[in-house]
């Protein structure tokens, strides 16, 4: 078993009623090795000034965090089977809406991986796709979700 720690911390600004919803979203996320990240609500979801467009949001995390686990599980497979990457960029977007049950969700995440292999070559599509339908097997956070994962390779 393994166990995964996050520190999220926000603290009511003097000036802020906050029983008027007008208060800042913005907050800290603390890892185990000590990276600081500034996160807030979304934008899309409580205006401005009481969110920070600059900061990452959870909608934001969750998908690259999907994406991650994703690139990580390709690379080890791709690495397994003999073939060299030089570089892998995933453009993924997820999208919210409402789900079965009628509540707002990411009900869809798509990533759109371009991967570069060494010396320019090229992969075969069925390989390529075997790749992507490994990593996307092992993924244990796709396992975790109930989000539809489409890997759309570019």
């Amino acid at each position: 078993m393994a166990k995964y720690i996050a520190q999220i911390s926000w603290q009511r600004p003097q000036n802020d009623i906050f029983i008027d919803q007008k208060y800042s979203r913005v907050h800290t996320w603390a890892f185990d090795g000590g990276i600081q990240v500034m996160a807030s609500a979304s934008p899309t979801i409580v205006p401005l000034p009481y969110s920070n467009a600059e900061h990452i949001d959870p909608e934001e995390a969750f998908v690259a965090s999907l994406s991650s686990c994703h690139m990580l599980f390709f690379l080890h497979f791709a690495a397994k089977a003999g073939l060299v990457v030089n570089r892998y960029v995933d453009s993924a977007e997820g999208l919210m809406k409402h789900n079965a049950q009628g509540k707002l969700a990411i009900t869809d995440v798509i990533l759109k991986p371009k991967v570069e292999w060494q010396d320019g070559a090229t992969v075969v599509a069925t390989t390529l796709r075997a790749l992507h339908h490994q990593a996307h097997e092992a993924c244990f956070l796709a396992n975790s979700v109930l989000t539809e994962i489409e890997v759309q390779p570019q």
